[in-house]
């Protein structure tokens, strides 16, 4: 099943310091996670085994419908994941709470279990932790070490890094220490790894690392992955405009449980979060409406949200009309099969030579790399990086 790694059964060695090393020569691809052991990580890993034994359909992957084909993707079947994270609890019994709250399927932790216990094997210890002492540099060179030892030790063609860990405040005006995205984004560089940042964090944006960025040849993309409300702002906000319909007010409400719920209770991590969603007005409207977005943490829902939206706009001779949209749905199901398929663009797009950022997958992002606003005009622009992908090969 897709993430697992191989027994040792007489084609692979043990190394000095007691890690197999395995003698396949099959091509794999590694998938990094920092936060490995939240949900969204959880859930990926399971879908993946899921859809590779037969067990579930690619529900929600792009990269498994038609006009994906031939571009050279690798397999998901071909995934092996590893990852950082500063939480404990195991991903089987992570996987158990993900199916109690009704995220995934009753059964299939346990049906996937060999491949939740292998990716487990391979999450080490993040930070910095409380109290933790060391610098900057240090911690980017441990993670960096980490991420490189996996590639190694499994023989991987290359490994892509994707945060999907809890928002984090934006960093305070002259801090004199990266924050822990950016961190682990530095640590991609150096590792010489893709990276894909999921979140709204700081992460690859620090100027702190503007240089190193440019200089490393490795393709990126972010920022904050485009699952619900975003979503549907993305695909409305065009229709106002196009039907020259002008949007006086946007406002809306977030209500959510689970870890984002707890991260985006305090105010700077909802500021950070709320900046992508802004941006998504301003840049199809041409300005940003009267409005806000407010997040509240409702333990109760779990890994579940509700987003609500109330649009104020006018029509023909000054008539004032209204629209007002719910979206329920879970992230983590919403989030988990894109953070797959981002995986195997961005390994891809090393694969192919491709460098840089990528304003062609900005489909994904609230805050994309430029680009389009609207989520049609970004999924043309993704097909077309589909095209070229498929020219490379």
């Amino acid at each position: 099943m897709a993430g697992r790694q191989p027994v040792n059964d007489g084609n692979a060695t043990d190394t000095p310091t007691g890690d197999t090393v395995t003698h396949d020569h099959r091509e794999r691809t590694g998938v990094w996670f920092v936060g490995a052991r939240g949900s969204v990580a959880t859930t990926a890993v399971a879908g993946c085994a899921a859809v590779t034994a037969g067990l579930h359909p690619p529900t929600g992957m792009v990269t498994e419908t038609p006009p994906f084909g031939g571009t050279g993707l690798p397999p998901l079947a071909s995934l092996v994941f590893g990852g950082h994270d500063t939480a404990s609890c195991p991903l089987p019994k992570r996987a158990e709470h993900l199916t109690g709250a009704g995220v995934l399927p009753a059964g299939l932790a346990s049906a996937v279990r060999a491949d939740l216990d292998a990716a487990d094997r391979e999450i080490r210890c993040g930070g910095p932790a409380a109290g933790d002492t060391r610098t900057d540099e240090e911690l980017t060179a441990c993670f960096a070490d980490d991420i490189a030892s996996f590639r190694t030790r499994h023989r991987l063609a290359r490994v892509v890094v994707v945060n999907v860990a809890s928002t984090e405040p934006l960093p305070e005006p002259g801090a004199d220490r990266l924050p822990a995205s950016s961190l682990y984004a530095a640590a991609a560089l150096r590792a010489g790894c893709p990276y894909v940042n999921f979140t709204p964090s700081t992460g690859l944006h620090s100027p702190a690392l503007a240089a190193a960025a440019a200089a490393s040849g490795l393709p990126h993309a972010g920022r904050d992955g485009k699952t619900g409300q975003t979503l549907l702002r993305s695909v409305l906000a065009p229709m106002f405009v196009q039907r020259a319909l002008d949007v006086r007010a946007w406002s809306g409400s977030n209500l959510l449980g689970g870890g984002d719920g707890a991260a985006l209770a305090d105010p700077a991590a909802a500021a950070a979060k709320n900046a992508g969603k802004e941006r998504v007005l301003a840049d199809t409207l041409g300005h940003t409406p009267e409005g806000e977005v407010h997040i509240d943490d409702v333990p109760a829902l779990g890994d579940w949200k509700t987003a609500w939206d109330h649009i104020a706009f006018d029509g023909f001779l000054g008539s004032r009309m209204i629209l007002q949209t719910i979206w329920q749905g879970c992230d983590s199901a919403l989030a988990a099969p894109l953070v797959l398929d981002l995986a195997r663009l961005l390994a891809r797009a090393h694969e192919a030579g491709v460098t840089g950022p990528l304003p062609a997958l900005g489909f994904y992002f609230k805050d994309p790399d430029g680009g389009p606003a609207g989520l049609s005009e970004q999924f043309t622009a993704l097909l077309a990086f589909a095209d070229r992908l498929r020219e490379t090969r």
